[in-house]
């Protein structure tokens, strides 16, 4: 379990902390999502491909000054010609005072849309700072796969349409140092520079999160058996919403 403070509208702060509003509890939102991971080992010739595809279903629930978010995939894992299916869950908790809670992280492969680097609401205040957003605005957070920090900039993207819904864009991209091993490949020892990139899509009418592409690169060397190789390892998620 980990819990993540929640500042506000103070985007010079961080992007990514920001409380969501109180409201009724809203329809269930449907998603399609897809992923690719890829690891390239170059001093063994060593590629690693794999691939995501299905679904998912987030659920708010209100109970009197908490928010509950609860999301649940089923998709297709496929790597090296072999797809199996399965499944995920993810659930975060608003408190009053503005943190939220991670209660239940069911989503080793990172592919819910409580798992990603955006938050699943904005608050009304922080819309609006959005929506008057003028050039590049500089932020801090931590990488969500690797917890190493990240610096970088977030800019206004145009704003369109998503299922006949009216949405707000936002574009951002972060680089910063990793020392540790990657989520997923514990036994490695990774040194090097992890850089973010995205999009994310909030409808004005609710200021719910409606789309998102995120991309995460990792550049560096493994250690093992007192020797070093080049890696490369890129996450790559793309969400997009379905119709109930």
């Amino acid at each position: 379990m980990s819990a993540r403070s929640f500042a506000g509208p103070v985007l010079a702060v961080s992007f990514f902390a920001l409380a969501t509003a109180a409201r009724a509890d809203a329809p269930q939102q449907a998603y399609a999502m897809s992923g690719v991971d890829t690891f390239n080992a170059a001093g063994r010739e060593v590629r690693t491909e794999i691939t995501y595809a299905g679904t998912q279903r987030l659920t708010i629930r209100h109970d009197g000054p908490r928010t509950r978010f609860t999301a649940d995939a089923s998709y297709d894992r496929r790597e090296g010609g072999t797809a199996t299916h399965a499944t995920a869950s993810f659930s975060s908790t608003l408190l009053p005072g503005g943190q939220q809670r991670d209660d239940g992280d069911g989503d080793p492969d990172y592919l819910t849309i409580l798992n990603q680097p955006f938050s699943i609401e904005l608050d009304a205040p922080t819309l609006r700072d959005l929506r008057n957003l003028a050039g590049a605005v500089p932020f801090d957070f931590p990488s969500p796969m690797t917890g190493a920090p990240l610096h970088g900039s977030l800019r206004r993207l145009p704003d369109g349409l998503l299922g006949g819904r009216r949405v707000l864009g936002i574009a951002f991209t972060a680089h910063g140092p990793i020392d540790g091993a990657p989520p997923d490949r514990p036994e490695l020892a990774l040194h090097g520079s992890i850089s973010m990139n995205g999009t994310a899509y909030y409808a004005y009418a609710d200021a719910l999160l409606l789309a998102l592409d995120a991309t995460l690169d990792i550049e560096g060397r493994i250690a093992g058996g007192g020797q070093t190789e080049p890696v490369t390892i890129v996450y790559k998620r793309t969400i997009r919403p379905q119709a109930p």
